[in-house]
């Protein structure tokens, strides 16, 4: 969509509606594999369909079709295929449209149309696993490595003594695989562990392996109280310790006259080393370039020829200074790189098994930790169609958007079949429970009881969902809110128009 930056502001807005228009389609598409599922067992079960929705709410277009109400609802959050004989669920598909009676079915029918929605989800993500497995999956380096790449100053880590290099082997007494990801991760382990203490398996070269313990939290000095209403969008703070897995900083783009510039840096450099010490982290590199301002710096950078794809390694020198003209909180010696926003990536190809097992996993533990009485994690940090919306978003704008989709929508599958497994009436697994009690019981349960107790899920459910989408708001309004570009402020002058420094 690259010809869109040509038309300006109306560009800027068709690339969004598109871009929108395509998260609809990949969320619909979800929901309407897993809502076919329902349809399909309740046909070949002989089940009477009335409705088949996408979406809650009243209908903003419905079409019937062999005595089928298919529609598209106005609340954007799930769907549902109507099916009066498996339980009365007027709160959330409204009243039956038929007064006629309807024979009864049976409780292994009602389990076999609960299952098949959870079934058809859990084969959605296997067939979006496959295609990762033969496509690829891009992998920036903290996602394959353990290795530290920062400690941040006055940290937990710091204060612990872990350094840039160490190597994270386990945290709590699980191994550890990488440092970003959703299960086996650095960033998982700390998150989900519970106590005032992390425990930290380390190997530091040439010094073996040792545990340190580290503090459990770290509080950001930046985070001011906020109104009582903001607390209706904010999320709780999670915990870390103040450290960033490695990796190796690749340049994005170069500011016109600055010191980068001067020394030949180009876009997609990745800078190795300074001044002998090996480059682990951006961050790390810009704190070392402030200690030496108006002194040179040696840098090995490894550079690709465009033709030939062959890399080489050549030595630059950098000459840091303050930049001509800067905002205040810019007043510090820089040599204008635009960091590039992934570093440089690899396609993995992760079998089908290996996709699947892990996004299960992650959600389990997931699970676990919110029930957890010890744990930090909340029903506040969970999110709903709006957040899963935003992920896909900004997916959606990465250059492998399509293999960053594919792997999502694995992950997204799966915490689909899983979540609506759960033994909660209204959901999968709370139609799939009342079926095996009635089979216990040998008789059909209670209607009344069982109307009331649905209906009033169905309420817990609408607010749950309200609940988080406040958050999921928040984040975009609030805390996806990100500083503006330094480089649009920052201005570098030629060397003949500098004034002079005595």
């Amino acid at each position: 969509m690259q010809w869109l930056s040509s038309l300006g502001v109306v560009g800027e807005v068709l690339r969004i509606i598109i871009l929108i228009f395509e998260v609809l389609l990949v969320f619909n598409l979800m929901i309407l594999v897993h809502e076919w599922g329902h349809f399909l067992a309740a046909r070949w079960r002989g089940l009477k369909v009335e409705a088949f929705q996408i979406w809650f709410g009243k209908p903003l277009w419905k079409k019937t079709i062999n005595g089928v109400q298919y529609g598209l609802g106005s609340i954007p959050a799930g769907g549902f295929v109507k099916l009066p004989q498996m339980a009365p669920m007027g709160a959330i598909e409204g009243e039956s449209s038929s007064d006629e009676p309807l024979p009864p079915i049976t409780p292994m029918d009602k389990i076999i149309v609960a299952f098949a929605g959870p079934l058809f989800s859990f084969g959605l993500a296997c067939l979006f696993a496959l295609l990762v497995s033969v496509l690829g999956k891009p992998q920036s380096e903290p996602f394959v490595t353990t290795t530290i790449g920062y400690v941040a100053k006055d940290s937990p880590a710091a204060k612990t003594g872990l350094k840039p290099g160490d190597i994270i082997q386990a945290i709590d007494g699980q191994p550890i695989r990488r440092f970003e990801g959703f299960v086996d991760s650095v960033r998982w382990g700390v998150i989900a562990s519970e106590g005032s203490e992390i425990q930290f398996q380390v190997e530091r070269p040439g010094e073996g392996v040792k545990t340190v313990a580290v503090g459990a939290k770290w509080p950001d000095p930046d985070k001011k109280p906020s109104a009582w209403w903001m607390g209706l969008f904010e999320r709780p703070v999670l915990r870390e310790v103040g450290i960033m897995g490695k990796e190796t900083p690749m340049v994005g783009n170069v500011q016109e006259n600055s010191p980068a510039a001067e020394a030949g840096l180009q876009p997609n450099d990745e800078l190795l080393s300074v001044d002998g010490q090996p480059l682990l982290s951006r961050i790390w590199f810009a704190e070392y370039l402030e200690t030496k301002p108006g002194q040179p710096v040696q840098v090995i950078v490894r550079r690709k020829d465009k033709t030939t794809l062959q890399s080489s390694e050549l030595t630059l020198t950098l000459t840091p200074r303050v930049p001509d003209q800067r905002p205040p909180e810019y007043n510090r010696p820089m040599v204008g790189i635009e960091w590039h926003a992934t570093g440089e990536r690899k396609l993995a190809y992760p079998p089908v098994s290996e996709q699947v097992s892990d996004a299960a996993r992650s959600m389990f533990s997931m699970i676990s930790k919110l029930v957890s009485g010890n744990s930090d994690i909340s029903p506040a940090h969970m999110s709903g169609p709006v957040g899963i919306g935003r992920v896909y978003y900004n997916l959606l704008q990465d250059p492998a958007a399509l293999l960053q989709i594919l792997w999502f929508s694995v992950v997204l599958n799966i915490n689909l079949a899983i979540m609506n497994m759960l033994p909660f009436p209204v959901l999968d697994g709370g139609h799939i429970t009342m079926a095996i009690a009635e089979g216990l019981r040998r008789k059909p349960l209670h209607s009344r009881a069982l109307e009331w107790v649905q209906t009033a899920c169905a309420l817990t459910l609408f607010g749950f969902i309200f609940f988080v989408t406040f958050k999921d708001l928040g984040d975009i309004f609030i805390g996806g809110n990100k500083k503006p570009n330094p480089a649009q402020e920052l201005k570098w002058l030629p060397k003949d128009q500098r004034p002079e420094v005595k």
